[in-house]
């Protein structure tokens, strides 16, 4: 890119709007809303991510785990939507990042919510939990469960043993 571009690039995205967080899961859902109708049961503080580039963008100022679909079943390719590359594109929002949880669909096979698996191995976090498409009440419970004891003070966690 030549060196104006750059400053010119760099120049928009200071001026960008931003939106700061402290939420403890972040998601992104496309226009279908299957993950965000799963954050929805989940009755948790959440934060979604941008779906269009003019929305401001997303910044987090707390540890979070991120909660993301699998799209596509095309050998894995473009499985991490631009969104979603974009938010982690931030470093705040890599440092800040504990986990990931997975939707999916399993007739992609051993592509199934190769996203998390994929942002996981990236930013060197765990996947916590995977689902597929929409999740069952199961699967809510166990989220919900599961991301409460995860956000346990590891004080509080020896304590119950």
């Amino acid at each position: 890119m030549p060196p104006t571009a750059l400053a010119d690039r760099q120049h928009a995205e200071a001026h960008e709007p931003v939106v700061y967080t402290d939420s403890k899961l972040i998601y992104f859902s496309s226009i279908s809303e299957y993950t965000r109708r799963f954050v929805e049961k989940l009755q948790m503080d959440s934060a979604r991510i941008p779906l269009y580039g003019y929305e401001p963008k997303l910044i987090t100022t707390a540890p979070y785990v991120l909660l993301i679909p699998t799209y596509g079943g095309d050998g894995g390719k473009r499985s991490i939507l631009p969104q979603i590359m974009k938010f982690l594109g931030y470093e705040e929002n890599r440092k800040n990042l504990r986990g990931v949880i997975g939707a999916g669909n399993t007739n992609f096979g051993e592509y199934y919510c190769i996203a998390a698996k994929r942002i996981a191995a990236k930013c060197d976090v765990p996947v916590l939990y995977t689902f597929e498409l929409m999740g069952t009440q199961e699967d809510v419970l166990k989220v919900k469960e599961g991301l409460e004891t995860f956000w346990k003070p590891a004080s509080q966690k020896q304590q119950e043993r």
